[in-house]
């Protein structure tokens, strides 16, 4: 993989809905090398900036990967530039096979490097050839994650990885998420409800609020912050 990674640079960031204004104006910096999260409630607006980074939906405002704008790049020009998105739902095509799904992952690339994806998820070497649907639901998470690599991601960008499921699998996310930052040295933006989970790993932290950043940090100052615990971890802590 090409480790020419640099910062990503949001300046006044703009997202509408028809007559919603979804994301308000807001700036973010993405280190590069790190684990930057965006927290917050439904409809703050997290959602909407992975997407736009990813050229997914129209934006106003400056996306620049180190001192370049990447405003006129296509999304597939995006995805060659590095800079992939793994949706929240998971995405997969349920009817194909996990291989099918792993290689339609790496269509911008000349990549097939199936052994680091068996090198990360070694379940995935026995489950080729089954059907992507019939798999468990962390199985089908940790697929999606692995069909983003394929790409050969600088920038990895990771939209609720661990909803609904449960606490055993949502640690085997967690570790997952790490080896890709540590020994991968890609770029992890992490979307994430479970702010305890998210701050556990992350570097970086940006709480958004009605399509506002309204708290950002190094993560473990987010995690002691008496707001966030109020708001997000159940309570101030004694």
């Amino acid at each position: 993989m090409n480790r020419d990674i640099k910062d990503i640079t949001i300046k006044g960031l703009n997202v509408w809905y028809g007559p919603v204004h979804a994301v308000k104006g807001i700036d973010l910096k993405i280190p590069a090398g790190s684990i930057t999260t965006i927290l917050g409630a439904n409809g703050a607006g997290k959602s909407s900036t992975l997407k736009a980074i990813a050229g997914g939906l129209n934006y106003t405002g400056t996306i620049m990967v180190g001192e370049e704008s990447i405003n006129d790049l296509p999304v597939y020009k995006r995805v060659r530039n590095g800079i992939v998105l793994c949706p929240e739902g998971r995405g997969i095509f349920y009817q194909m096979t996990v291989k099918e799904n792993l290689l339609a992952g790496a269509y911008t690339t000349k990549n097939t490097n199936l052994d680091l994806i068996f090198d990360i998820f070694p379940f995935i070497k026995d489950r080729l050839n089954q059907i992507a649907g019939t798999l468990s639901g962390g199985e089908q998470q940790m697929l999606a994650i692995a069909r983003a690599l394929m790409a050969s991601p600088k920038y990895l960008m990771l939209d609720e990885p661990s909803l609904g499921l449960a606490p055993i699998i949502i640690q085997k996310i967690v570790d997952v998420i790490k080896k890709i930052n540590e020994s991968l040295k890609i770029t992890v933006i992490l979307v994430e409800q479970n702010t305890s989970v998210a701050l556990s790993i992350a570097h970086y932290g940006y709480v958004f609020e009605n399509g506002k950043v309204a708290l950002s940090g190094k993560a473990s100052e987010l995690a002691g912050n008496p707001i966030i615990q109020e708001k997000y971890l159940g309570g101030v802590r004694k």
